[in-house]
């Protein structure tokens, strides 16, 4: 058995081949794909697979804290296979989005520690970062 396999079967979800692809294909791509580009890049080895069957094993894989949803973007969800603690940052101009490590991390460690801003309990900090990336800054200039 392999470990796409144990990691699914880890969080007490069935093994399918649709699963084994979709989670294949995220930890692939670091690209924070959204469901339709999903659906898109496994039709061309799984014709049959439907856009409904991507939305749903997404859905089962975020229940079990296997991917991050990310509402980075104003116009469609986007999934993240890192499970690690880090940020994002959007471009708005050709619309990728980056892990981002940086020091402003302090806070965030802050406000996880405490647990609890003005009577609010805390379950996570994100921290969505936008503007124009590097690339997109280096043709405009």
């Amino acid at each position: 058995m392999n470990k796409l396999q144990m990691d699914i079967l880890d969080k007490g979800l069935k093994v399918t081949p649709q699963r084994l692809a979709i989670l294949k294909l995220l930890r692939k791509k670091q690209t924070h794909p959204t469901a339709e580009e999903v659906h898109n890049e496994l039709l061309k080895e799984y014709p049959a697979i439907s856009l409904t069957t991507v939305y749903n094993n997404l859905s089962k894989f975020v229940e079990a804290g296997m991917l991050k949803e990310l509402d980075i973007d104003p116009n469609k969800m986007r999934f993240d296979s890192s499970m690690n603690s880090h940020d994002h940052f959007h471009c708005r101009v050709c619309d990728s989005v980056y892990n981002i490590v940086y020091d402003a991390s302090i806070s965030v460690n802050n406000l996880q520690i405490k647990k609890n801003v003005e009577g609010h309990r805390i379950d996570t900090v994100n921290i969505n970062l936008k503007g124009v990336c590097k690339n997109c800054e280096a043709v405009r200039t």
